[in-house]
């Protein structure tokens, strides 16, 4: 790994630890919004005749309040993930063609099915992070056709 894909690893994962710090601070007020608990908490088990108390709520319920409802810092939050993904995946696979177009295939699937996870979400941080899935998938799956069947440097030919 170079010293310059090491850097690259670093900010990012700086990056990642704000967003997903500030986005953790903006979605606790889910804590204040107990009509919310029912459409929010996913990962708190919640139950329409039962009575939950703000401290019972899940900190990862945090994450999908804030993405539905400030959906910023989950975004870059999610972007700056991206990233660190793709350059682990180019750091692991740049000299494999082959593995390299299979990862960024794989990760394009990936992107494309978490579209369909938010697809039917009414509110505006949904429709963000739907778009970006999308754009992001298709992105990755033309990346690994065009890496896939790139022409190896040694078969240029001269005009």
């Amino acid at each position: 790994m170079t010293f310059n894909n090491l850097l690259q690893m670093i900010i990012a994962a700086l990056f990642l630890i704000v967003f997903t710090f500030c986005t953790w601070y903006e979605g606790s007020e889910i804590m204040d919004r107990p009509w919310e608990w029912k459409y929010s908490a996913h990962f708190t088990q919640v139950d329409d005749g039962q009575a939950m108390d703000a401290d019972d709520i899940s900190n990862f319920d945090h994450f999908v309040y804030a993405a539905k409802f400030k959906p910023l810092f989950p975004f870059l939050m999610v972007l700056a993930a991206s990233y660190l993904i793709i350059l682990t995946g180019y750091i692991l696979f740049k000299s494999n063609i082959k593995k390299m177009a299979l990862f960024l295939l794989r990760l394009g699937v990936l992107f494309l099915l978490s579209t369909g996870f938010v697809s039917n979400s009414p509110t505006v941080g949904g429709n963000i992070f739907q778009v970006y899935f999308l754009i992001c998938g298709v992105i990755a799956i033309i990346g690994a056709a065009l890496y896939y069947f790139r022409m190896p440097t040694g078969l240029h030919t001269k005009i």
